[in-house]
């Protein structure tokens, strides 16, 4: 005899899981009818629960079949034998009898079959299952054995036609609306939604009310699944049919409004219940808090934590408060979040590790990190763990302010408590000790990470790179090192990177000897590789060393680009071989290794410019458009320059036409060279149009421009107009430089308004910028010219002081003076110790200290021509010419 034991292996791949069906806290919203008792318990058993309670004993033939029902002949009886119209005329006979009915259809067709047939046996075991309160659960887990099935008729169409066709048929004229909610649920528990929703809509149209538990069963998958519009449309079919649901139908909508990101609708669902009078619960006020905090309304949210106490006798829960402790920190109202904190606190809640966090960062995010660091020391004390989050808050933030004491603190305490740091925050901790100009505790955090296994190439290369461009090239040797010993291979970026580095600091013996490194290592050299070298010797003057270099390349098999031989040119360009870059693009341009290019030509027109070859830049500049080659901005700004510095302005303002007609616009560097050529001609007025030209276009002008016009107006002693310019520049925000102080200085003290002067040096002196030797000679004639010889007398000794040399100006001004004032020895002391610096004085000084007389100026502009040469923008030419004695 089959059994429906072995059977348990046809059970459907489903685990059912256990739903509590929660009693309707509000009456009045109570409006569908609930399944009594027995049936709101556990509505999705497991299926071997099921299949136990199914199970077919093994008793004898009298006990299954009732004296008026026929035996059925079952000695030689087959699956294939039984006859359907006979097993339903039985089960029907046993129609008072469910359990009885339900034993005897498991022994003559068992349940696998029975699933696969479908059929009228089935609806007829079915309906008999209904007859009875204690089979309904058992009628239940048929239905969702049977939708889970693989059975073609499982739509909700079929089964609702079956359904009711069957109860006709055969006599159960009383067809509860159980069946067709039991339907419903087993939609719901093998998570087809789409037959839920279409059994739900088929339930509508025959005017079958659902069960509450069922209907919230499927607004909850709905939800859940993020079917946020199709829980919707149920719920407005509920109210149509005139039901409104209970306080789990309202969770799940104003849960689907949050999911929707519509914490307004979710107030709304919620006022509109009160407005019903409803007795709502904790649950709903929950809902209702945390959509107010994410509108955000934090007086509403106050308001409903207030409201919560007074009509429910309680205070929220952990979660509702933190959800107002979160919302307040974001808003930026720390002293309500801690209000509202001590208020969970005082109702016995403990803070959740979230609030804890969310009020560290709120204190950190106000550069409080005095407060957040008591706060995070309080969490602990009171028994709350800290978690990675809130560690890593905490050391983010001391890491910001640079405070890497407390930042290793903290992180130490997180390591000590079993909680490994992330690659993110170890990255953190490395950045904020470079920062802090602290690469061993960098490169110690990183030794710890790789006993972790933190660390990784990505890390590697940025904290590599950070420190070569801070110029940290032994932590970042020591760092290449480690990285090697821990098994990482370094490639070509990071040989490069150290490289350069090395070139930046003027070590080209230690480059070199890394380029070296690099080749034995078998990792090939690259176009940036080569620049980095190229430009690296000729920044040191080493052209040989470029020379070799470039040789090296093109002699081998390597295809180098033109980065690596417009490097070249530019760097001879730049120590003063224009003519041999020159030749040597025309070469290489011959050779096919190189292009015409608009960066090749504007290095050698700017080299020609720089060494007073202005026919030879504008030659070449004809020879690149002629080649097709369209100048630049830069092209024309080069030019423009050689112009101005060769006192050729009608030149200058063609170029300014050409660029133009080609529809190609100034930029500041060329506004600065036109404004500099003109306030060396003393035309002012054209030179500030130009600078009015250059604002009304929105360009922002650098320290060189504002100096050429302040000296400008300083030639030509109108010094209110230079004060207005550093005034502006103040204003704008733009640093003054020292030639701006002492170009200032200059004209002050030419005027006679030495304490407008000494106002400006004071600042000077304040704002860290260190006076040369220019700016004494300034001080020491300006000082002496106007009769202040002691003060001019005591700037020489303190010059000496901070060991910066007085040049043979100061030197013969203070002698002078001196001579004036019959100090006949300081005058011979001076002289003499102007000897032993073998400073080298002219006629004119010995003149003075033999005879008393001065038969020519004590020095002119060429004596210091090469102490102003790195000037750029105005020169100190005016200032030397009127110092005489």
């Amino acid at each position: 005899m089959t059994t429906f034991m072995a059977s348990r292996r046809f059970r459907p791949p489903l685990s059912f899981h256990r739903l509590i069906n929660p009693k309707p806290i509000s009456s009045s919203l109570s409006r569908f009818p609930n399944p009594p008792d027995n049936q709101s318990r556990n509505i999705s058993d497991s299926t071997c629960e099921v299949t136990s309670e199914l199970q077919y004993p093994h008793t004898t033939s009298a006990t299954v079949h009732s004296p008026s029902i026929p035996i059925l002949n079952t000695d030689n009886q087959g699956d294939d034998d039984v006859n359907d119209a006979r097993v339903i005329q039985v089960l029907l006979g046993r129609r008072n009898d469910p359990v009885s009915a339900l034993q005897y259809c498991n022994w003559v067709k068992p349940l696998p079959r029975l699933y696969e047939e479908g059929g009228d046996v089935f609806w007829v075991l079915v309906h008999i299952l209904f007859t009875s309160p204690h089979t309904h659960d058992r009628a239940s887990n048929l239905l969702v054995m049977f939708v889970s099935s693989s059975n073609p008729t499982v739509t909700p169409s079929v089964m609702v036609n079956n359904l009711v066709d069957s109860s006709k048929r055969f006599g159960f004229e009383e067809l509860s609306s159980r069946a067709f909610n039991y339907l419903l649920n087993a939609y719901v528990r093998i998570r087809r939604m789409d037959y839920a929703v279409d059994c739900f809509d088929l339930m509508v149209e025959r005017n079958v009310v659902p069960f509450v538990p069922y209907v919230n069963n499927v607004l909850r998958s709905l939800v859940r699944s993020n079917l946020i519009g199709e829980a919707k449309e149920v719920y407005n079919k509920m109210v149509l049919i005139g039901v409104g649901g209970d306080n789990v139908t309202t969770q799940l909508l104003m849960r689907a409004s949050l999911r929707e990101r519509n914490p307004e609708e979710a107030v709304r669902i919620f006022r509109r219940v009160m407005s019903r009078g409803a007795e709502v619960d904790g649950l709903l006020y929950s809902f209702a808090v945390q959509a107010a905090c994410k509108m955000p309304d934090l007086v509403l949210a106050m308001d409903l934590l207030r409201e919560m106490r007074e009509k429910l006798g309680v205070p929220a829960s952990q979660e509702t408060y933190t959800s107002v402790i979160v919302a307040c920190v974001k808003e930026g109202k720390m002293e309500e979040a801690v209000r509202v904190t001590d208020e969970m606190v005082g109702f016995g809640i403990p803070m959740s590790v979230i609030s804890a966090t969310s009020l560290i960062t709120g204190y950190c995010k106000g550069n409080e990190l005095g407060k957040a660091l008591d706060f995070f020391n309080r969490v602990e004390e009171e028994g709350l763990a800290p978690d990675k989050v809130m560690f890593s808050v905490m050391i983010e933030w001391f890491c910001k302010t640079m405070d890497m004491g407390n930042a290793v603190e903290i992180y130490k305490r997180m390591k000590a408590v079993g909680i490994a740091p992330s690659s993110v925050l170890v990255h953190t901790m490395i950045q904020g000790f470079l920062k802090a100009e602290s690469p061993e505790a960098a490169l110690e955090i990183f030794s710890d990470s790789f006993e972790t296994w933190i660390a990784h190439g990505f890390m590697c290369n940025k904290i590599f790179l950070l420190l070569c461009k801070q110029g940290k090239v032994d932590a970042a040797t020591i760092f290449l090192r480690m990285m090697e010993d821990k098994g990482i291979e370094p490639n070509v970026v990071f040989y490069n990177n150290l490289m350069l580095a090395h070139c930046r600091m003027k070590n080209m013996d230690l480059a070199s000897s890394i380029f070296s490194e690099m080749l034995q290592k078998g990792l090939k050299p690259n176009n940036f590789t080569y620049s980095i070298l190229i430009d690296g010797f000729f920044k040191n003057q080493d052209v040989q060393s470029a020379r070799d270099v470039i040789n090296k390349v093109v002699s081998s098999n390597f295809e180098a680009n033109e980065v690596v031989y417009n490097t070249f040119i530019n760097g001879l360009c730049k120590v003063g071989q224009t003519s041999k870059a020159k030749e040597m693009l025309q070469n290489l341009i011959k050779e096919e290794r190189c292009s015409r290019s608009c960066t090749s030509y504007n290095s050698i027109i700017d080299g020609f410019v720089k060494e007073g070859e202005t026919d030879s830049a504008v030659e070449t500049y004809r020879e690149m458009s002629g080649n097709g080659i369209s100048p630049n901005v830069v092209t024309f700004t080069s030019l423009i320059s050689g112009f101005c510095k060769s006192d050729r302005m009608d030149l200058a303002l063609e170029m300014i036409h050409e660029m133009k007609s080609k529809d190609l616009k100034l930029d500041v560097p060329a506004y600065g060279a036109l404004i500099d050529g003109f306030c060396k001609k003393h035309d002012m007025k054209t030179a500030y149009t130009l600078f009015s030209e250059l604002m009304g276009l929105g360009l922002i002008p650098n320290v060189s421009v504002y100096n050429s016009l302040i000296s400008g107006f300083r030639d030509l002693g109108k010094m209110d107009a230079a004060i207005d310019l550093y005034k502006k520049m103040v204003n704008d925000g733009i640093s003054c430089d020292l030639f701006t102080y002492t170009t200032l200085i200059d004209g002050l003290l030419k005027g006679g308004n030495l304490i407008a002067a000494s106002d400006l040096y004071s600042e000077l002196v304040a704002l860290g910028i260190v006076p040369d030797e220019i700016l004494h000679m300034v001080l020491v004639n300006g000082l002496s010219k106007k009769g202040q010889f002691v003060r001019a007398s005591k700037l020489l000794e303190e010059m000496k002081k901070k060991d910066v040399t007085p040049n043979v100006l100061i030197y013969s001004t203070v002698i002078a003076g001196h001579h004036r004032e019959g100090n006949l020895n300081e005058a011979f002391r001076l002289h003499e110790e102007m000897l032993e610096k073998g400073l080298v004085h002219d006629d004119t000084v010995l003149n003075l200290l033999v005879s008393g007389k001065v038969e020519k100026p004590l020095a002119s502009c060429s004596q210091d021509s090469d102490t102003i040469s790195h000037y750029s923008g105005a020169s100190y030419t005016g200032i030397l010419l009127t110092y005489n004695c």
